[in-house]
């Protein structure tokens, strides 16, 4: 389960799966003994490459590039659920109910669940229960906060680095012309001295 974008997420999934499926094999054991590996990826926003895509689950496998019915191996395989797309794609599929759960599981209907998606439910609730769940929870909260958090000053900090470096690029332009610097410092904010080091 992924909620925060990173804007890694491709690259994280092949490096997770393929350490998986090179563990799979033990000292010992010929190629032939590898067991196929699946990662299965929940991601809580829409993922750039995957917008074009009107549905909300996306499999994955090697396939040639010209010949895309062709399929090298199955051995690895990707599957990816965007919870972002659910409601627009939903294919009134007995994988809708899940997603659904997966996604809402405090408002969920139950009216719609079957009986595994009722029985997930109880060890949901069991777990809620457990004091040290609670805290793990807790901790993974945070944790989705501060990531976005980070996120946000980043981009925050990106944008103020930004405009300076512009005033700066202005500054020397204007510098350049031999305007005035009273004119310069007024224009772009910055001090003379700062000027006076370009």
């Amino acid at each position: 389960m992924q909620v925060v974008d990173q804007k890694n997420i491709e690259k994280r999934l092949l490096f997770y799966l393929s350490r998986m499926y090179g563990q799979n094999v033990r000292k010992g054991q010929e190629y032939k003994d590898a067991n196929k590996c699946i990662a299965i990826l929940f991601t809580d926003f829409n993922i750039e490459k995957l917008k074009p895509i009107k549905k909300y689950k996306t499999k994955w496998n090697f396939r040639e590039e010209d010949y895309s019915d062709v399929v090298l191996t199955d051995a690895m395989e990707i599957h990816i659920i965007e919870l972002s797309k659910i409601q627009k794609y939903s294919e009134n599929k007995e994988l809708d109910i899940w997603v659904n759960f997966i996604n809402g599981a405090g408002d969920f209907d139950m009216s719609k669940a079957n009986e595994q998606v009722k029985k997930a439910k109880e060890v949901l609730e069991e777990i809620s229960e457990n004091e040290h769940e609670q805290y793990l929870a807790h901790l993974r909260e945070k944790y989705i906060l501060d990531q976005n958090n980070l996120l946000s000053s980043g981009y925050e900090r990106g944008l103020e680095q930004g405009t300076r470096n512009e005033r700066i690029e202005i500054a020397k332009k204007l510098k350049e012309k031999k305007v005035d610097i009273e004119i310069i410092i007024e224009t772009t904010g910055l001090t003379k001295e700062e000027i006076e080091r370009l």
